[in-house]
């Protein structure tokens, strides 16, 4: 082996080699980037046979995370020339959350589309189009999802055939969506699942030509797509097993507000409802024509959308070590899996959750952003610190023009101990999570940015808090005041 072609194996190699999970050796930067372009053409003529040509690192997945990793490359200034990213997408890196809320507005509502939402427009940074990718010297493998890997080797083969070749592995494939067995009408036309700008596309020509709509879910994906439906004033009913909207983090009181607020826009709810199957159309050209509950009873619909949750698309990457309790590929707190120079990043990623002491896979878009930023930053430089992240979510529904009620809430922390509401829902409502005295998670609808900036700091600290004075504040606002004094005894 030439020894130039050694020393960049040893160089890669060490930037990721960990010893027991805790320590990291690598050689110096600066040291490392010499090595590298001095030895990149004799890199490549050696691998000839292998379809990319940016084989230092590989990132697997398009979406925010995939993005965002590909600007911490930038900001490094080891991307150009050196990174590739291969994906089932058709197009560049964008905010997913859009596809469930702007993107479903009918066409007399100003709907987004891209490139408008390409990464990172979403935390203010800049809109990386297919353009910015070949500026920056960035390889884009599209409608090419991995298959296999070859660990050993250091090899991934894409459906198509090709064969690609990485010296460190950043797997960002996200989730896919749950969705129902073709024997109970799964598959039927008109039938649709909402994972990226292709599935968003079919169900807004679905939407076009539709009259009667059914959404399955009331969780997240549920309730947004059932707000996106009422803009196009289409008959919409929406369907669920749980006792209330969004039952893993709304409380009972709190989703009766939202559950009434979406009945006045006209949307009929089913709650406590189970499915038997959806029916095909009697004139057996294979379209759904209607739901039929447990219970016999039917609900007519022409689109049908099912929301009932995800699942981490581990794919061909099992053997790198999977999480049993909440899926996904095991990581430590910087994203390294078990195999030597290969991380997870996003949805797919099963993390140390440092602040509550506990393994969690997130599906949201603040941690796809954050845990690709820590990880590219933890892969190229000496930060050896423990991603350390605040659980995040938040929605935004009936922001289309002429709406006459906007939702926007944020809630950070833990939804554990007892609960304290305060408001009206008019616009404002919060609700507080106590456990042992301290607070630990507050949710807060129609904050103002301030307000809204609070949350974090609350639901970091976890300040000792008087429960009794917070149940008897009259407003949110004097709510979030004893809320914020409280922070003045944290040391």
């Amino acid at each position: 082996m030439p020894s130039s072609v050694h020393r960049l194996t040893m160089a890669a190699i060490a930037n990721s080699l960990s010893l027991k999970h805790t320590l990291a050796i690598r050689f110096p930067q600066t040291t490392t980037r010499t090595r590298l372009s001095s030895t990149s053409r004799t890199f490549r003529r050696c691998y000839a046979s292998y379809a990319n040509e940016n084989r230092e690192y590989v990132i697997v997945g398009g979406g925010n995370a995939a993005g965002y990793a590909a600007r911490t490359f930038v900001e490094h200034g080891v991307a150009d020339g050196r990174l590739c990213i291969v994906t089932k997408e058709a197009v560049a890196p964008y905010e997913r959350p859009a596809l469930t809320k702007a993107y479903l507005f009918p066409p007399d509502k100003k709907p987004a589309r891209l490139p408008g939402f390409h990464t990172c427009v979403g935390s203010g940074g800049e809109r990386q189009t297919p353009e910015w990718y070949k500026e920056k010297g960035i390889e884009t493998l599209y409608e090419d999802p991995v298959e296999n890997i070859d660990i050993e080797k250091q090899t991934l083969t894409t459906s198509s055939g090709k064969l690609l070749k990485y010296g460190s592995l950043i797997i960002a494939t996200g989730c896919t969506s749950s969705r129902f067995p073709e024997k109970i009408g799964g598959n039927l036309d008109g039938v649709h699942y909402i994972r990226d700008v292709a599935d968003a596309d079919a169900l807004v020509s679905s939407l076009e030509k539709a009259k009667k709509v059914v959404v399955v879910g009331g969780g997240y994906i549920g309730m947004e797509i059932a707000a996106a439906a009422v803009a196009w004033k289409l008959d919409t009913t929406i369907i669920f097993p749980d006792d209330h909207f969004l039952q893993r983090l709304f409380t009972p009181s709190l989703a009766r507000r939202y559950e009434e607020l979406y009945q006045k826009n006209g949307v009929k709810i089913l709650k406590g409802a189970s499915i038997k199957n959806l029916e095909a159309s009697s004139n057996g050209n294979g379209h759904v024509a209607a739901v039929k509950l447990e219970d016999g009873s039917i609900v007519e619909a022409d689109t049908v959308i099912i929301g009932i949750g995800a699942k981490p698309a581990v794919g061909p990457f099992e053997r790198l070590g999977l999480n049993t309790d909440v899926g996904g590929i095991q990581v430590d707190g910087q994203f390294r899996t078990s195999i030597p120079g290969i991380f997870a990043v996003g949805d797919v990623a099963a993390f140390p959750l440092k602040i509550y002491n506990r393994v969690a896979r997130v599906e949201h878009v603040d941690h796809a952003r954050r845990s690709a930023q820590h990880c590219v930053k933890a892969l190229l430089s000496a930060q050896t610190s423990t991603y350390d992240y605040l659980p995040y979510f938040y929605s935004r529904v009936f922001e289309y023009e002429g709406s006459t009620r906007k939702v926007w809430w944020q809630f950070f922390g833990d939804n554990v101990g007892e609960t304290v509401e305060i408001g009206n829902f008019d616009p404002k409502i919060a609700t507080f999570w106590i456990e042992s005295g301290k607070l630990k998670g507050v949710l807060l609808e129609s904050g103002s940015a301030e307000e809204f900036q609070l949350l974090p700091e609350l639901a970091r600290k976890q300040p000792s808090i008087d429960k009794a004075k917070l149940e008897n504040a009259t407003s949110v606002e004097e709510a979030l005041d004893i809320a914020r004094e409280s922070l003045q005894a944290v040391v």
